[in-house]
């Protein structure tokens, strides 16, 4: 008996970890870096949400901001930077970035933000181009840029998955990646499909080209969705499991509001296109 119930345990442990969704090796592995407490005193404080502090102090500790102030309070083994002719403003966070996907410098090895081979490439990442020891990662934060929206390039009509990241030392893209941060689609409205596409003879080679892909791609991306709610309603049979497909996936992100866009036009008229289509969706 025992031996039996020990393999029908073995047997269910086997079941449920069959059952449990693997890990996500794209997940942030983003960790602060180690620091003491630090208050810099003395400074001109530019807060972005009021008036300028003057002779102001901003307390420092497991790495963010936990108050600022003419008059503030810092644990006594604190370091303390004198800042006296000095000022301090927020971190900025650029929220249209190729570093890294155009490391420098600007050789062709290094040229990886648009992967103009078709003009849906929602497949794509651009965390997975992401070089981390870029050096222009340096220069933008001797800047003052402290967190980037990296995207892909504008060549397609659906250029890829864009991705938030701190501006740290790291060894790859997921050290950079900013934990909770909602990924993004970077597509590209107007002249620049039609441009790239253009000159290679293939489609889009128009502004009415474009926008016709874009319905054709969403619309498969609606189709995609419903299937796949389908078959978890209907109790998520192995055998009725529909075909997995990366591009439509991203699609169906945007459509489920988990997925942002970000859309680089150039007219007024191409963005109220964009609009009309996002209605179309909702109809």
């Amino acid at each position: 008996m025992r031996a039996f119930l020990c393999a029908a345990l073995m047997a269910a442990t086997a079941v449920a970890a069959e059952q449990q969704p693997a890990p996500n090796p794209w997940a942030s592995t983003y960790k602060p870096a180690a620091s003491r407490p630090t208050v810099i005193r003395n400074a001109t404080i530019l807060t972005a949400a009021g008036p300028a502090i003057e002779r102001g102090s901003l307390l420092l500790q497991n790495g963010k901001v936990v108050a600022v102030g003419q008059d503030v309070t810092a644990p006594a083994d604190a370091v303390v930077i004198d800042a006296t002719g000095k000022w301090i403003t927020p971190g900025i966070i650029d929220t249209h970035s190729h570093l890294g996907v155009y490391a420098a410098p600007g050789i062709e090895s290094l040229q990886d933000g648009n992967e103009m081979t078709s003009p849906n490439t929602a497949e794509v990442w651009s965390e997975h181009s992401i070089w981390p020891q870029d050096p222009q990662f340096d220069l933008a934060l001797a800047g003052g840029v402290t967190t980037m929206h990296i995207l892909p390039g504008s060549a397609n009509l659906f250029g890829g998955r864009s991705v938030t990241v701190k501006n740290v030392p790291a060894r790859t893209a997921e050290d950079m990646k900013f934990p909770g941060a909602p990924y993004g689609l970077k597509m590209a409205c107007g002249e620049n499909p039609k441009r790239v596409y253009g000159d290679k003879g293939q489609t889009p080679q128009t502004r009415m080209g474009n926008v016709a892909g874009y319905r054709k791609a969403w619309q498969a991306a609606v189709d995609y969705r419903d299937k796949w709610k389908k078959w978890r309603d209907t109790g998520s049979d192995p055998e009725k499991r529909p075909e997995r497909n990366f591009q439509l996936e991203t699609l169906a992100g945007v459509l489920d509001g988990e997925i942002r866009v970000q859309d680089h036009c150039y007219r007024a008229d191409e963005m109220a296109t964009m609009i009309a289509i996002s209605k179309e969706l909702r109809a």
